[in-house]
């Protein structure tokens, strides 16, 4: 008997490493296959990344110690560092908002799209094919794209970023919902049915509560993704605090450069902690 499970053993380890070694050969081959085409060259790499150092170099402030505390018109001191604080403040907030607003709608949007679309709520099939083939539209669309044509059509502005955030975050979330809401026991659903349940009932009552906490996760991980490509929307126009960045790096203002990214890095850094808070709440019903 031990005998025939350590051949059988043995067989089931000698097919899983010789299925790992494929795998790996093939990643490698098409690793290589990418960068070839891509024209990737580790040389040149090496060769610019110091280039790379040579401009963070720049960016970093000249500080002096013995005027470190002094007003705004010393050199070297933080206040003539932060001379733009004025301005970069209510743009950091103005992107908080845009990241905020945008996530809040498309949770909505997005999570009654999911039930329409999901397999398990027996909703039409057409309507079920239509949801699905816009939202995968709308996040096959990158945010910039998105930015870029809204620019041109509304102008400079935080409308146009809000729209770009919310249309693709409509189209990602909808499908990470619907595919959540496909996934959970459908139990529920079954014993609410039998007492007989509407449908609208059946998604109150047997769907709704299983999927919720991964609807909340969903959310604030997107708040979190819409707060950074927010930042990165504003180098075409759309608003936020990406206009002063690409405004200082156009200006080779280098100090407010890396002003710019620590109150960037800052924000990054609060809002995941508050979010992770957030979730602890209201997800795994921690005080």
């Amino acid at each position: 008997m031990k005998t025939d499970f350590a051949h059988y053993y043995q067989r089931i380890r000698s097919k899983q490493k010789r299925e790992t070694l494929l795998w790996s050969l093939g990643l490698a081959v098409l690793y290589l296959g990418a960068g070839n085409l891509a024209e990737f060259n580790l040389h040149t790499v090496w060769v610019s990344i110091p280039h790379f150092f040579d401009y963070l170099a720049e960016t970093i402030p000249v500080l002096h110690w013995p005027v470190l505390f002094a007003d705004s018109h010393t050199e070297g001191s933080f206040a003539y560092w932060g001379y733009r604080l004025n301005i970069q403040l209510p743009l950091i907030w103005e992107t908080i908002q845009l990241a905020l607003a945008a996530t809040i709608l498309s949770v909505l949007i997005a999570g009654v799209l999911a039930f329409l679309a999901a397999n398990n709520t027996h909703s039409p099939a057409g309507l079920r094919f239509a949801i699905r083939t816009l939202v995968a539209f709308l996040r096959t669309m990158p945010e910039l794209a998105w930015a870029v044509m809204f620019v041109m059509a509304f102008g400079i502005g935080a409308i146009p970023g809000f729209m770009a955030l919310a249309l693709h975050t409509i189209g990602s979330l909808t499908k990470l919902f619907y595919e959540a809401i496909e996934t959970v026991s459908n139990k529920p659903v079954r014993g609410l049915t039998a007492c007989g349940a509407t449908p609208m009932q059946r998604m109150r009552f047997g769907l709704w509560p299983q999927v919720k906490p991964i609807f909340l996760s969903y959310g604030f991980m997107r708040l979190e993704i819409n707060f950074r490509q927010s930042t990165i929307l504003g180098l075409v126009g759309a608003g936020g605090i990406g206009q002063e960045l690409m405004t200082n790096i156009k200006l080779d203002r280098y100090d407010q450069v890396s002003m710019t990214l620590i109150l960037i890095i800052v924000v990054v850094s609060l809002l995941d902690y508050v979010s992770g808070e957030l979730r602890k709440r209201v997800v795994e019903g921690k005080t």
